[in-house]
């Protein structure tokens, strides 16, 4: 299976499990759902329909490679350590903004690779929109319209994009030294996304994230010409399948 028929199949897995998470979405309660653990939550059930979707999904496909998810974070360490690829998936990122019910969640799907994301997906089930990136470039699906995504290579007057719940005191400190003159304001992984397609220059994410969070933003932003980078500085590339799976601060930039 070549990397763009890949695409395809993983498009449609991200649209199925999508579509599990809006039929829970919209047919919801959600004004009482303070707390994405608690059992049998409109969005602990969402999570697990569309994480059920994506693992029957993946393991349909015919290039076969063990999976971790949100839902699966129980694997030690000791049994990842071996793995050289395996999927890396968020079925429901974004679990705020889908309490908010402001459609800014996604479905993530990222393939990883020595440690580096290969390629990923992204999916909106709100506005159907797709993002995904790979060897072949980094893209945008809107219905029938396909668009390639590239950063800006911005040298001045930058925007940041930032966390729609997740802001820190720290993070204005370092984009202040990277004449930032704007900021928008996204959830999920769609702050990836904003770089990649240059609506947005920079995102520094300070707080905690796990690795699920981030796999397919990175694939994505680094397909389209940007860079992550470990901590506040341009030197070490974000990579994945560490034996703690919380992330630590990342650097996202598209200049």
């Amino acid at each position: 299976m070549n990397t763009q028929e890949l695409l395809i199949e993983l498009k449609n897995i991200a649209k199925d499990a999508g579509d599990a998470i809006m039929h829970i979405y919209n047919d919801a309660d959600l004004s009482t759902v303070v707390d994405h653990k608690a059992d049998d939550s409109p969005l602990t059930l969402a999570d697990k329909a569309a994480d059920d979707v994506i693992k029957k999904g993946l393991e349909s496909l015919a290039v076969k490679y063990p999976i971790l998810s949100e839902e699966g974070k129980h694997i030690g360490y000791s049994e990842r350590k071996s793995w050289d690829t395996f999927w890396l998936v968020d079925p429901l990122d974004g679990t705020k903004e889908f309490i908010k019910r402001n459609g800014q969640f996604t479905v993530n799907i990222a393939l990883i690779k020595e440690g580096y994301p290969l390629l990923g997906m992204i999916y909106v089930p709100a506005t159907e929109t797709y993002y995904y990136g790979s060897e072949l470039g980094a893209y945008k699906v809107e219905g029938s319209k396909e668009t390639q995504l590239k950063v800006n290579h911005k040298q001045a007057n930058r925007i940041a994009v930032r966390s729609a719940s997740h802001a820190s005191p720290e993070e204005d400190t370092l984009l202040a030294k990277y004449d930032v003159t704007d900021n928008i304001s996204k959830g999920s992984s769609l702050k990836f996304c904003m770089v990649a397609e240059g609506k947005a220059d920079i995102y520094y994410r300070h707080g905690p994230t796990m690795e699920w969070d981030t796999g397919a933003g990175q694939a994505v932003l680094e397909a389209a010409g940007g860079k992550v980078f470990k901590g506040d500085k341009e030197e070490e590339r974000f990579n994945y399948n560490k034996e703690n799976l919380l992330n630590g601060s990342f650097l996202c930039l598209g200049f």
